[in-house]
């Protein structure tokens, strides 16, 4: 067995309150400690919002992708989503794209994706992690996690969970230039009874970079593209 995906960690000036709305949008139970989503059979790993002082200074690396069963169903979660204090988004979508952008209470962008569509077909409520990154980075992901590839083409990649559910994708150049920490932080760990240091090596073999210790034991790395994602000790 390899690395798991354990935790997406989520930046948030007020986390309670993005916990609360994402909770809402989402159908998933926060824990005791009112910021974590927790696992259900539809996202093995948890979302944890996490506390920042950073106001959001540019569109996120990542964002979700909604699924839709129905127009209809569309149509609600996108009400859904307004009634708990969400926004329309102009990201320069024209008039006859079948998704619609919104934004968080935060401006965390995301997207309702219409019915029908089928690179999402058979994922869960979150159909995508929608990502700005290369062919590399995917490349990185898929051996890192042991998720096969479902998407390779024109330097777009994505990958998925041998177990089904919601998929990582990447968009391929242009890539656009890193200019703060990301928002959304993946956190993995090794296998039960897996040593982090060899799996930290293992990571950096696939072309990671160690930047250092972090809090509570974690490792702090950097993909390929640049993008921070810790390792944890073995759960």
């Amino acid at each position: 067995m390899t690395t798991r995906l354990v935790t997406l960690c989520f930046d948030a000036q007020e986390p309670p309150r993005l916990a609360e709305f994402w909770a809402g949008i989402l159908g998933r139970k926060v824990g005791d400690d009112g910021v974590t989503l927790l696992p259900n059979d539809e996202l093995e790993f948890a979302i944890r919002f996490t506390a920042t002082e950073a106001e959001k200074s540019e569109p996120n690396q990542m964002h979700f992708d909604l699924t839709s069963a129905t127009p209809e169903a569309q149509q609600a979660t996108v009400a859904k989503a307004l009634d708990l204090g969400g926004q329309h988004l102009d990201i320069g979508q024209r008039p006859e794209d079948g998704h619609v952008v919104l934004a968080d209470p935060e401006g965390n962008e995301f997207c309702v994706i219409e019915a029908g569509n089928n690179f999402l077909a058979g994922t869960g409520t979150i159909g995508a992690f929608s990502s700005d990154g290369s062919q590399a980075v995917g490349y990185f992901w898929s051996k890192a996690l042991d998720w096969p590839l479902v998407w390779d083409q024109d330097e777009e990649t994505a990958i998925q969970s041998p177990e089904g559910g919601s998929k990582i994708s990447w968009g391929g150049p242009p890539v656009r230039e890193k200019t703060a920490k990301n928002r959304l932080v993946f956190e993995v760990a090794p296998p039960a009874g897996g040593e982090v240091g060899t799996e930290v090596s293992r990571l950096v073999s696939l072309g990671a970079t160690r930047v250092g210790p972090g809090e509570s034991g974690a490792i702090e790395m950097l993909d390929p593209d640049g993008n921070e994602f810790r390792v944890l000790a073995a759960r």
